[in-house]
Protein backbone atom coordinates (compact mmCIF):
# COMPACT_ATOMS: atom_id res chain seq x y z
CA UNK A 1 0.00 0.00 0.00
CA UNK A 2 1.59 3.71 -0.93
CA UNK A 3 0.33 7.27 0.15
CA UNK A 4 0.21 9.68 -2.69
CA UNK A 5 0.35 13.21 -2.81
CA UNK A 6 0.29 16.11 -5.42
CA UNK A 7 1.02 19.94 -5.25
CA UNK A 8 0.69 21.05 -8.90
CA UNK A 9 0.93 24.44 -10.40
CA UNK A 10 3.89 25.91 -7.79
CA UNK A 11 5.04 29.15 -8.74
CA UNK A 12 8.79 27.42 -8.70
CA UNK A 13 11.52 26.55 -11.41
CA UNK A 14 11.20 22.46 -11.93
CA UNK A 15 14.94 22.54 -11.68
CA UNK A 16 15.19 24.11 -8.26
CA UNK A 17 12.81 21.63 -6.78
CA UNK A 18 14.70 18.68 -8.41
CA UNK A 19 17.85 19.73 -6.43
CA UNK A 20 16.02 19.73 -3.18
CA UNK A 21 14.18 16.23 -4.63
CA UNK A 22 17.23 14.53 -4.77
CA UNK A 23 18.03 14.90 -1.06
CA UNK A 24 15.20 13.02 0.38
CA UNK A 25 14.61 10.20 -2.30
CA UNK A 26 14.80 6.92 -0.05
CA UNK A 27 14.81 8.23 3.02
CA UNK A 28 12.57 7.75 6.26
CA UNK A 29 9.59 10.20 6.25
CA UNK A 30 10.21 11.59 9.31
CA UNK A 31 14.01 12.20 8.81
CA UNK A 32 13.01 13.67 5.52
CA UNK A 33 10.61 16.26 6.84
CA UNK A 34 13.24 17.19 9.33
CA UNK A 35 16.01 17.48 6.53
CA UNK A 36 13.45 19.73 4.41
CA UNK A 37 13.14 21.87 7.38
CA UNK A 38 16.46 22.86 7.84
CA UNK A 39 17.25 22.87 4.20
CA UNK A 40 17.43 26.77 3.36
CA UNK A 41 15.46 26.64 -0.25
CA UNK A 42 12.23 27.86 -1.43
CA UNK A 43 11.55 24.23 -2.41
CA UNK A 44 11.71 22.54 0.67
CA UNK A 45 8.42 24.20 2.17
CA UNK A 46 6.29 22.70 -0.88
CA UNK A 47 8.21 19.05 -0.63
CA UNK A 48 7.83 19.26 3.11
CA UNK A 49 3.76 19.84 2.91
CA UNK A 50 3.53 17.11 0.34
CA UNK A 51 5.05 14.47 2.41
CA UNK A 52 3.17 15.18 4.96
CA UNK A 53 0.24 15.33 2.68
CA UNK A 54 1.39 11.60 1.29
CA UNK A 55 1.96 10.03 4.99
CA UNK A 56 -1.45 11.35 6.35
CA UNK A 57 -3.17 9.43 2.84
CA UNK A 58 -1.53 6.54 4.03
CA UNK A 59 -2.42 6.54 7.34
CA UNK A 60 -5.82 7.77 6.14
CA UNK A 61 -6.03 4.11 3.69
CA UNK A 62 -3.72 2.11 6.20
CA UNK A 63 -4.56 3.27 9.75
CA UNK A 64 -2.33 0.06 11.37
CA UNK A 65 1.00 1.46 9.67
CA UNK A 66 3.92 2.52 12.06
CA UNK A 67 4.53 5.93 11.09
CA UNK A 68 8.65 4.86 11.84
CA UNK A 69 8.17 2.24 8.84
CA UNK A 70 6.92 4.78 6.34
CA UNK A 71 9.67 5.36 3.99
CA UNK A 72 10.00 8.38 0.74
CA UNK A 73 9.71 5.42 -2.48
CA UNK A 74 9.17 8.21 -5.57
CA UNK A 75 9.60 12.04 -5.53
CA UNK A 76 9.46 13.38 -8.91
CA UNK A 77 8.75 16.96 -10.52
CA UNK A 78 7.54 17.77 -13.92
CA UNK A 79 7.20 20.79 -15.38
CA UNK A 80 3.78 22.17 -15.13
CA UNK A 81 2.46 25.28 -17.24
CA UNK A 82 4.93 28.00 -18.54
CA UNK A 83 3.96 32.27 -17.62
CA UNK A 84 4.94 34.25 -20.72
CA UNK A 85 5.82 37.11 -20.53
CA UNK A 86 7.87 39.86 -22.28
CA UNK A 87 10.38 42.22 -22.14
CA UNK A 88 11.58 45.00 -24.25
CA UNK A 89 14.90 44.07 -26.17
CA UNK A 90 16.88 45.93 -28.13
CA UNK A 91 16.51 47.29 -31.81
CA UNK A 92 12.73 47.86 -30.69
CA UNK A 93 12.41 43.76 -30.31
CA UNK A 94 10.79 41.89 -27.45
CA UNK A 95 12.90 38.72 -25.68
CA UNK A 96 10.75 36.44 -23.48
CA UNK A 97 10.77 36.17 -20.24
CA UNK A 98 9.47 32.15 -18.95
CA UNK A 99 7.76 31.92 -15.93
CA UNK A 100 7.79 28.38 -15.35
CA UNK A 101 5.77 25.73 -12.64
CA UNK A 102 5.75 22.86 -11.33
CA UNK A 103 3.88 19.54 -10.42
CA UNK A 104 5.55 17.44 -7.46
CA UNK A 105 4.10 13.88 -7.34
CA UNK A 106 5.21 12.18 -4.12
CA UNK A 107 4.49 8.34 -3.17
CA UNK A 108 5.71 6.90 0.36
CA UNK A 109 5.48 3.58 1.03
CA UNK A 110 6.07 1.14 4.31
CA UNK A 111 9.34 -0.04 4.49
CA UNK A 112 9.55 -4.14 3.79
Amino acid sequence: MQGKALEKHLRISPRKVRQVAELIRGKKADEAIHLLRFTQKGASSHLEKAIASAVANLMYLKPETDKENIIVKTVFVDGGPTLKRGRAASMGRRSMIRKRTSHITVMVGVKE
